[in-house]
């Protein structure tokens, strides 16, 4: 299992249009960010679900696992102050 931390200043410049008065992260933008931050942006692995559960806001920290499953899949989950705010299935790229 693997482990990173996560963090998004109020001046990242995705807050900008995402959305005015009312910030949050967006989701394209968390999922990358993990990966990135996991080691797991690679062309061999897809994106096979992903699932928002609460919106996260800027300077929010944001803890990111990765759960190992069985014939190349993973887990991500992603927790905020204990609660989970955003899962991913992962697996492996097919030909």
């Amino acid at each position: 299992m693997s482990e990173a931390r996560l963090r998004f200043p109020a001046s990242h410049p995705a807050f900008a249009g995402h959305f005015p008065g009312s910030p949050m992260v967006p989701g394209a933008l968390l999922l990358a960010a993990a990966l990135e931050a996991l080691g797991l942006a690679r062309a061999d692995l897809e994106l096979a679900s992903a699932k928002f559960l609460q919106p996260v806001t800027p300077d929010t920290d944001v803890e990111v696992r990765c759960i190992p499953g069985v014939a190349g899949a993973s887990r991500l989950e992603l927790r905020s102050a204990g609660r989970l705010v955003a899962t991913a299935a992962l697996r492996e790229a097919r030909a």
